[in-house]
């Protein structure tokens, strides 16, 4: 049985919120830099993580870590201040922590440690949730990486309940802790059961009440999409912190909506700030004019159309746009489309 080392450093909670945390979640091919300068404006979240880093043969040059986390050169954080931790994806944990204090050396504000992702072609180059396999080597990565970096900057880690079946996630759980993290984040289901519901939060109770006698903070994921799944789920986990993933994307609000949610006067207070159909296309604006700044306007229209095929879940409306320019691949003509939703539109109360 591993033996649990007492934590380093754990974030601190921005002052003035309340004793829960709030996490977004790293998303491979969605959660870019600009997506999470925009959700974290909205408010709501503590940090949230960049999309793996890739580690696999050698020591990457700085120009990659600022590639995927282009907020290294500003501090470290989003433009409204969020921290961004940056994400590691590997096997080999000397390769991990040099790579790890690369990151830091740059100004990572954490370094998190990806045991979830359950991608095939992931998992078949010994990355990601296959790593559930090997607790031994996955603690090993942990410490090699907690080793490697100041004691000030916080390591953290992403694990789901195990690989085929959750008969090892108690020793999955106490391998990562043992490697001296100071946060774990469970993905509250197997690989093999990848995104389809349940979430099986009540699996989290008891490692998230013997990991608080350390110190540590395990953060509860997977279903989380609404401010009542939360609320659920902290009952259900023992959990207090939360990390959100398609949930925020299909509601840009959420973060700010579940902090509302969990805060002391919730019940005496209204939820305040929720966004309504009509303050969507502006930021769909935004965010295509963004893309095509930092990217091409060649390849600014297939990310709103992805993510406007997340908003409709929670937004018919967006159903009946995309409908309208799932064809479109043009630029201008986009931008019109946009425009004109913004405009025939009447204006928010």
């Amino acid at each position: 049985m591993y033996a649990w080392r007492a934590m380093k450093d754990t974030p601190k909670k921005t002052s003035g919120q309340t004793g829960h945390g709030l996490v977004l979640a790293p998303m491979e091919g969605v959660m870019d830099s600009i997506m999470r300068d925009l959700l974290t404006g909205i408010g709501g979240y503590d940090r949230c993580v960049t999309e793996f880093v890739r580690i696999s043969q050698t020591v990457l040059p700085a120009r990659v870590f600022h590639r995927l986390c282009p907020e290294l050169l500003t501090g470290g954080t989003t433009p409204s201040g969020t921290p961004v931790f940056v994400q590691l994806l590997g096997s080999d944990p000397a390769l991990m922590a040099r790579n790890a204090r690369v990151a830091s050396d740059l100004g990572a504000r954490g370094i998190d440690l990806n045991f979830g992702c359950p991608a095939k072609t992931v998992n078949k180059s010994q990355g990601g949730a296959v790593l559930l396999k090997a607790p031994d080597v996955l603690g090993s990565i942990c410490t090699a990486v907690r080793e490697a970096i100041p004691d000030n900057i916080p390591v953290t880690a992403k694990i789901r309940l195990g690989f085929e079946d959750d008969s090892q996630f108690e020793t999955i759980a106490a391998a990562a802790l043992a490697g001296g993290i100071s946060e774990l984040t469970v993905h509250a289901r197997t690989r093999r059961q990848g995104y389809r519901p349940p979430a099986h939060w009540s699996r989290l109770a008891n490692i998230s009440a013997m990991a608080a006698t350390a110190g540590v903070r395990v953060i509860a994921n997977g279903e989380l999409w609404s401010p009542g799944d939360v609320l659920r789920c902290q009952a259900a986990s023992g959990c207090s912190d939360f990390m959100l993933a398609r949930g925020a994307l299909c509601r840009p609000d959420l973060g700010r909506i579940v902090r509302c949610a969990l805060s002391d006067t919730a019940q005496a207070t209204p939820i305040e700030g929720v966004m309504a159909w009509t303050d969507i296309p502006h930021l769909l604006r935004t965010y295509l004019h963004r893309n095509a700044a930092q990217y091409d306007p060649r390849y600014a229209c297939n990310p709103l159309k992805q993510w406007l095929v997340y908003l409709q879940y929670h937004y018919p409306q967006a159903g009946a746009l995309f409908a309208r320019v799932k064809r479109v691949r043009d630029f201008d003509e986009m931008d019109r489309a946009l425009a004109a939703e913004e405009h025939i539109l009447p204006a928010a109360a």
